[in-house]
């Protein structure tokens, strides 16, 4: 069995700078396997001068070509090089954006993206899957992984979707809305059983299973449901708990005990997608 694939962290480049340009630039800088650059509003133009014309943003290939074929090789002779003249080189418009931000101007406003409506988590079995305890594992982890994952966003779903794939590439896919938006486990964890029991699963040969919050809004704007169960409110503080742990030590430090029911692969995880 292969654990989630949302478990294995990305390469995360990061950069922050006075504009969308000098951030662009400054994440293409950061080394792998990933970090943070953050270049300051004074330290725009020492700090582009020695980049190559192909690393500043926006500059393609053919463009660096024409430049560098002129002795245009690094960002500090763009900027030097009188705007009219790499408009000439490079065309109009591109030729003016250039000329900008080689010397640091650019005047689109950031705006903060929205949060996506969607959130997926997948597991993929290594052979076809009969039993039904590891099944269950499985998606549990998915669970575990899925309010995590929307918690840390700060959302709760509305509609958890199931995804169960089958050995000959057939699928089943039913949605179920929650009585109130949530990213509890408790919550998920309840449906996403009612879901998989609603499979009717006898011998189907299991591939893969998925699992989907869908219909998310921020957490703010879901109602808060007084709760008179006190075994759930020591589960929620809790989970709370939990998720400090995850932040600090790793999301697999600690969960569900039984989660760990099914084997998985002692081999250090590879990338897997459904085919």
């Amino acid at each position: 069995m292969r654990r989630p694939d949302v478990l294995r962290p990305p390469h995360v480049r990061v950069g922050i700078g006075p504009s969308i340009t000098i951030a662009a630039t400054a994440s293409e800088q950061v080394p792998l396997p990933g970090g943070v650059l953050a270049i300051a509003s004074v330290d725009v133009t020492g700090w582009l001068g020695p980049l190559s014309v192909e690393a500043l943003h926006g500059i393609g290939p053919r463009q660096a070509a024409v430049l560098r074929d002129c002795g245009v090789h690094c960002v500090g002779l763009l900027a030097a090089v009188p705007p009219a003249t790499v408009q000439r080189l490079l065309g109009g418009k591109a030729g003016r954006l250039a000329a900008d931000r080689a010397r640091g101007i650019d005047p689109r406003p950031v705006v903060p993206r929205a949060l996506p409506a969607s959130a997926s988590v997948r597991y993929r079995f290594d052979e076809h899957t009969l039993d039904g305890a590891v099944v269950r594992a499985a998606l549990l982890e998915l669970v575990v992984t899925l309010g995590t994952r929307l918690r840390g966003r700060g959302q709760v779903a509305r509609a958890p979707t199931l995804t169960l794939k089958f050995a000959g590439g057939s699928s089943w896919e039913k949605t179920r809305r929650l009585a109130a938006p949530s990213a509890h486990e408790d919550d998920l964890r309840r449906l996403a059983y009612q879901l998989m029991d609603a499979a009717g699963l006898q011998r189907g040969r299991l591939t893969g299973l998925a699992l989907k919050g869908e219909d998310l809004i921020d957490a703010d704007q879901a109602p808060l449901q007084l709760s008179l169960d006190e075994s759930r409110e020591a589960r929620l503080a809790a989970e709370t708990a939990i998720d400090r742990v995850r932040d600090k030590f790793g999301p697999r430090v600690i969960g569900p005990a039984a989660s760990s029911a099914a084997p998985h692969n002692p081999a250090p995880p590879t990338c897997s997608r459904w085919r």
